[in-house]
């Protein structure tokens, strides 16, 4: 039996309701018990609450990363997108601008080189978007350092565009030999050697005419090679050699003499020397040749300054004959 302040219980012995006496120990005991079991029941209920409902603090953290990933999603989207155009760009730069100026494309693997090392994107890592962010990382800066080649490239067609008519006229653009003074006889390409008996590489064409038919220079530009025996030009005989810039440089070979000297500035159409036969040659011819950034490349694709249409292919289908060269 209770009361709003003491607690009464009856006694069978006496029949009667005797006061509960309840010491200090035992009153500390149980509010200490009450206290903890309300701690306990409180702190559960503050993990289940945390496990199913969020905080404000939570909630703002969970807009936040939605949003960032949508950021994420649209940034690639756009970096795609002028990917895109990056890529169109490249293709017109090395099929269309460098083809007008006779420039070799941007390689490949220079547009397409890596960025940085292994360790280039540690710090993004250990996030649970850290494969998204990274992967958006690489892209951009794909795209960052083939823009860079780009505008380098254009920068360089740009000059060629600025050096245009210098480059025209310095390119090996005319016959060396006039047309109704030489006849083509053997083309670019593997041939039989006269005399050496066996076929091997033929790296210019061959132009048949009489000794001391006059030889021209195909395009503007300065002798860095004349004379007899010249180093690395063994067989050659008499020989010219132009450098016109921009990557070309001509050969004249088994001359009867030769009219310029080394470092001297020479205009095209400019008399260099006469044919001849001198050096491993078989018959009185002028051997061409036309190198293009260290290549020897087919002169006959270079006479289209001083030929008809009809006269360029009679000329091509010449050259094209598998037949013996003069030297």
């Amino acid at each position: 039996m209770k009361n709003k302040k003491h607690t009464y219980k009856f006694n069978p012995h006496t029949l009667s309701y005797e006061k509960v006496r309840v010491t200090v120990h035992e009153r500390v005991k149980k509010i200490s018990f009450t206290v903890a079991f309300g701690l306990v029941l409180g702190v559960v209920f503050l993990i289940v609450g945390f496990q199913i409902v969020d905080s404000p603090k939570e909630k703002n953290l969970k807009r936040e990363i939605a949003q960032y990933k949508r950021q994420i999603k649209s940034l690639n989207e756009r970096v795609d997108r002028a990917e895109l155009v990056l890529k169109d760009l490249e293709e017109r730069d090395d099929n269309i601008y460098r083809t007008i100026f006779d420039a070799e494309p941007v390689p490949n693997e220079v547009r397409n080189s890596g960025i940085g090392g292994v360790e280039r994107y540690a710090d993004l890592e250990g996030y649970d978007c850290s494969e998204s962010i990274i992967a958006t990382s690489r892209k951009v800066d794909d795209l960052s350092k083939r823009l860079y080649v780009e505008s380098h490239s254009l920068d360089e067609i740009y000059e060629m565009a600025r050096t245009k008519n210098e480059r025209m006229t310095s390119m090996p653009a005319i016959m060396p030999v006039a047309k109704n003074k030489c006849k083509i006889v053997s083309g670019f390409g593997v041939r039989y050697h006269p005399i050496l008996k066996s076929r091997r590489a033929h790296t210019g064409i061959d132009m048949t005419a009489q000794k001391g038919t006059p030889i021209y220079a195909t395009g503007n530009g300065v002798v860095i090679a004349a004379g007899r025996n010249v180093q690395g030009l063994s067989g050659y005989g008499i020989v010219c050699v132009i450098n016109h810039g921009y990557g070309f440089q001509t050969l004249y070979a088994h001359m009867s003499d030769v009219k310029v000297r080394v470092g001297q500035k020479v205009k095209r159409g400019e008399l260099i020397g006469h044919v001849g036969s001198t050096g491993l040659s078989q018959g009185s011819h002028l051997h061409y040749e036309v190198i293009l950034n260290g290549k020897k490349v087919d002169p006959v694709y270079y006479f289209f300054n001083d030929l008809t249409p009809s006269e360029y292919e009679e000329v091509i289908e010449a050259a094209k004959q598998d037949n013996q060269c003069l030297s």
